[in-house]
């Protein structure tokens, strides 16, 4: 007794209208919030695992708070030595900075993972944002440094205008430095000796930052250059909140100009970053040879 085979039904996935869209390319705001944070952790940990960087951070502020107190003291400026202190700390929070954005470029173009970064799904700016955050975290020691430093050793009283405005207008100051040390970042991308402009940057800028001096006393055709620096900014507003003779208006003013300006240069950034990659990818310059 013979039997008709029967064709063997495809079987096909239902198509339901409940079923998950496909994911959006664009991360989202927890996503990047967890990145920043992962990254900052991660590269604040690798930097106080370094004796280079551990040596730096601690001694390089102490240099410049001793230096700044003695020239403060040879010009007769007795009172001011608060000022020579905060001064001090925000000029070893801009070279921690600094170099730290050089050098952390520098780093991953030397253990062969900067090709790995800019081929990764995620946003070459994304991933280089905590690499200058954790350096502008790590630089908040100089401030503290500096400020005990002067206390101890030459007896500078830490009396502070507006304590609490002082206490925002430092974490706001490091995301400011975070927002310029990214942009810096995209030029060391392409650098091969990114030191080199770290060095030349270094003094400069913490000059017409007016970080230890004030810039009315730089020739005029400066003036311009300091104000569209966020660092300016910053070191302004820790000035106001920290030295008496400044009023709560013009601290919140400060605060509000360095943020502005950090939120333009982190889409400098952006943009320079997505320029610097395409060119990287075009040349082939992103390793060593």
């Amino acid at each position: 007794m013979s039997t008709a085979l029967r064709p063997t039904p495809r079987l096909s996935a239902p198509s339901s209208p409940s079923s998950p869209s496909r994911p959006s390319r664009l991360p989202r705001p927890y996503r990047v919030l967890r990145l920043i944070g992962v990254g900052v952790r991660t590269h604040v940990g690798y930097m106080s695992r370094s004796p280079l960087e551990i040596t730096f951070a601690v001694l390089v502020p102490l240099v410049y708070a001793t230096l700044a107190v003695y020239l403060f003291r040879a010009g007769g400026d007795q009172g001011r030595m608060l000022q020579a202190s905060v001064g001090a700390g925000l000029m070893g929070m801009w070279a921690s900075v600094l170099f730290g954005s050089g050098g952390a470029v520098q780093n991953q173009r030397w253990l062969g993972t900067l090709e790995t970064l800019t081929a990764a799904p995620t946003p070459l700016a994304l991933t280089l944002l905590p690499v200058t955050l954790a350096t502008a975290v790590v630089g908040t020691y100089a401030m503290g440094a500096t400020l005990l430093w002067g206390a101890v050793l030459f007896g500078t009283p830490l009396h502070f205008a507006h304590l609490l405005l002082f206490l925002v207008a430092v974490p706001v100051c490091v995301l400011a430095l975070g927002m310029m040390g990214l942009l810096l970042a995209s030029t060391f991308v392409l650098m091969r000796n990114a030191n080199a402009l770290a060095n030349a940057l270094d003094h400069p800028i913490w000059l017409l930052s007016g970080m230890l001096v004030p810039i009315t006393v730089l020739p005029s055709w400066t003036h311009p250059i300091s104000w569209v620096l966020p660092t300016t900014w910053g070191a302004r507003a820790v000035q106001a909140a920290a030295l008496p003779g400044h009023p709560t208006a013009e601290v919140l003013r400060c605060l509000a100009l360095t943020v502005g300006s950090g939120l333009g240069y982190l889409l400098l950034a952006v943009v320079a970053l997505t320029h610097v990659e395409r060119r990287a990818r075009r040349a082939a310059t992103l390793a060593l040879a």
